[in-house]
């Protein structure tokens, strides 16, 4: 019925086309185009080029040179500069004679993770500048280098890391909205009790629930797949089948979620609650914004039953990383395992209501 509806089409595509766009462009952690505040007590050189090394940073689009230190706190209480830097007067002189000369650096700390990041993009300009000014034999064959190279993400390309995320978090949407709203939907029009009446056993309305959402994300989930590889350029490296075969048992387990949220939801309206409520969590505790290691204890033991933690994995693996079949199988046996529990719970829901 939802695909026969032209609206309720739209409604399933248009969705994922919005997200494709906005996601990639607008939810990123790169810090870029931002402004840079000087404040230039030194008159040398030294000052002076570093400066112009500054303004060709890919994170600083723009440079503002203050006069003096009222000018500072006021850029930082504008919010009109990242980051503001102070030379002392003193700097290109202590440069020239050997010293290592003091650069004061104020981040403003209500923009604290990119106030960090462009500190170390500063960090890496200043230090770079400084080994080219070593002019001593010895201080130069002592001094170490460090080359980075990035394993499966050479360029640190933040679309890399969202577009295989968005697989995972998009269908987890899509199939909880597709089964929690639909019994929702028949409950107030009344059709879902002439099902309970209905020669239809409780596993075969399950069924007939979970089909049309594993379709939906599937599409949804293919359309992400080809825009992330021909509209954003970012390599798949893996197995089409094993990430499909994976996808099966976690849009699954968030099968299982929606039928027991729409189990105990009367209502359209309490079943989108229901929904919401699972969502936020689920997407907090998955891993996608923030490392499950740096969370508490407690929270790390809850993210063992959040599906998204699992299949966010596999995606980001799979795509990226050609990540092998023992790999993957070890992050679908607990979807599996979530499935069958959640099923269960909706199953026993649906035989009380027909009793």
């Amino acid at each position: 019925m939802l695909l026969r509806d032209p609206q309720g089409r739209r409604l399933l595509i248009m969705p994922v086309v919005m997200q494709l766009l906005l996601f990639p462009n607008a939810a990123t952690l790169e810090v870029k185009n931002n402004t840079l505040a000087v404040l230039n007590q030194d008159s040398g050189h030294a000052s002076i080029e570093l400066i112009q090394r500054f303004g060709q940073a890919q994170a600083f689009s723009k440079l503002i040179d203050l006069g003096n230190e009222h000018d500072l706190q006021r850029v930082i209480d504008e919010q009109s500069a990242l980051v503001v830097l102070q030379f002392p007067p003193d700097f290109s002189r202590q440069l020239a004679a050997g010293a290592s000369p003091s650069l004061q650096a104020i981040l403003d700390g209500r923009r604290s993770n990119s106030g960090q990041i462009a500190f170390g993009y500063i960090q890496e300009i200043v230090d770079n500048y400084l080994a080219e000014r070593t002019t001593d034999p010895a201080k130069a064959a002592a001094k170490s280098t460090v080359v980075v190279r990035n394993w499966f993400n050479p360029n640190l390309s933040y679309t890399w890391f969202i577009l295989p995320s968005l697989v995972a978090v998009i269908t987890t949407a899509s199939a909880l909205i597709v089964t929690s709203l639909s019994v929702a939907r028949e409950r107030e029009q009344g059709t879902f009790d002439q099902l309970l009446v209905s020669p239809l056993t409780p596993g075969m309305i399950m069924f007939g629930k979970a089909v049309p959402a594993l379709i939906v994300s599937m599409v949804q989930a293919t359309i992400i797949l080809l825009a992330g590889i021909f509209v954003y350029r970012v390599p798949f490296q893996g197995n089409l089948l094993l990430l499909y075969g994976a996808m099966i048992f976690y849009i699954l387990a968030l099968v299982g979620f929606g039928l027991a949220i729409s189990s105990i939801c009367s209502t359209q309206q309490q079943a989108f609650l229901g929904v919401f409520c699972f969502m936020m969590p689920a997407v907090l505790l998955s891993g996608f914004t923030a490392p499950i290691e740096n969370m508490p204890q407690w929270l790390q033991t809850i993210t063992y039953i959040d599906p998204l933690r699992y299949f966010i994995f596999i995606a980001k693996g799979i795509f990226l990383k050609n990540l092998g079949f023992s790999a993957v199988v070890a992050k679908v046996w607990p979807l599996a395992l979530i499935s069958a529990v959640t099923l269960t719970i909706a199953d026993i829901s649906f035989r009380r209501r027909m009793g």
